[in-house]
């Protein structure tokens, strides 16, 4: 069996670090995940922590070009190992989730993380760093507010999309947002624990506050209004367009198999061209195939149930000739 399509993306990422307003910055990699940088009058506030604490020297390296304090909070905006098992590389920070980030963790951290870093090696590079799992030290319910100085940083569970816990820091005043995995740009959505039927209205609420400049989960730093709403209109689109095919497969009583190859058949025009397209879908449609059929709890995925997962939807008609990104 040849390995998961991200096992061949080894090619190194350009990092950049951007100004979106006076102490707040988004840090990119062409596709790779993303972090936020708020920095305050005390301390600096990191929001995704990247994946290993060798990896987060990276962040810290850029933070020292415009900051000499402490990185003091880390917010996570879900619980994915390739967001948060990098926290260790901060120090002793505060670390903030939702209260549903932190259950997830509870139930699926150690399988989630064993899965992510089998499934997907150069995000995790420097992985013998990693001490455990990341976990809160603080959660809420809701919304709560950071004060740094006179700005306003609110971490508002903004609804389901991406996982049931998916969080995003927004400042009011500067109109920015830190968006986590609700939405991507020019990056394919992992929707392997995703709720689909959730997704628009999570969107829905973002697009309501009114954002002129953001950091998604994946892609560069948005700069405009219009770049925004392309972003928020992009990832409802992939997102709608993939589980409305996946549903119609169900209604007709396919297996997975066939809405698998279906599926890949009718988003790749469109969507092929997004970065790690080819190691989404297989999870993607997945988790569309089981949420159509009325499972509202994604299962969890194991290092094991990747490889049999793969096994039965890569090695057929609609993946043979596939480009594996590199």
């Amino acid at each position: 069996m040849s390995g998961f399509a991200s096992t061949n993306d080894m090619a190194e990422k350009k990092i950049s670090f951007d100004e979106l307003g006076p102490g707040l910055f988004a840090y990119t990699a062409e596709g790779d995940p993303n972090s936020g940088v708020l920095v305050g009058p005390d301390g600096v506030v990191v929001v995704d922590a990247q994946a290993t604490p060798a990896m987060a020297q990276d962040v810290i390296a850029r933070i020292r070009a415009v900051s000499p304090l402490p990185v003091t909070q880390v917010v996570l905006t879900h619980y994915h190992a390739v967001r948060v098992l990098g926290v260790a590389g901060y120090g002793k920070p505060i670390v903030i989730a939702s209260d549903a980030t932190r259950e997830l963790i509870v139930e699926r951290g150690r399988q989630d993380m064993d899965s992510e870093i089998g499934r997907f090696p150069r995000l995790f590079r420097g992985k013998e760093t990693i001490p455990g799992l990341t976990w809160p030290t603080h959660s809420f319910e809701g919304c709560m507010t950071l004060w740094l100085g006179e700005r306003e940083a609110q971490v508002i569970h903004i609804g389901r999309s991406h996982t049931a816990g998916d969080t995003v820091v927004w400042c009011p005043k500067e109109k920015v947002l830190f968006a986590g995995d609700t939405v991507e740009f020019g990056a394919t959505p992992y929707c392997g624990d995703a709720h689909f039927a959730d997704w628009p209205a999570t969107l829905d609420a973002i697009a309501e506050l009114g954002p002129e400049k953001m950091v998604p989960g994946r892609g560069r730093a948005l700069m405009t209004k219009a770049e925004c709403a392309e972003a928020i209109a992009g990832t409802r689109a992939f997102t709608s367009d993939l589980f409305g095919r996946v549903r119609q497969g169900v209604e007709k009583g396919w297996e997975l198999k066939e809405i698998y190859d279906d599926t890949m058949g009718f988003m790749r025009p469109k969507y092929g061209q997004w970065v790690i397209f080819e190691h989404c879908m297989p999870f993607n449609v997945t988790r569309a195939f089981d949420e159509a059929k009325g499972l509202d709890h994604p299962r969890i995925w194991t290092a094991e149930r990747d490889v049999e997962m793969w096994k039965a939807l890569e090695h057929g008609t609609a993946m043979k000739d596939a480009e594996i990104p590199r």
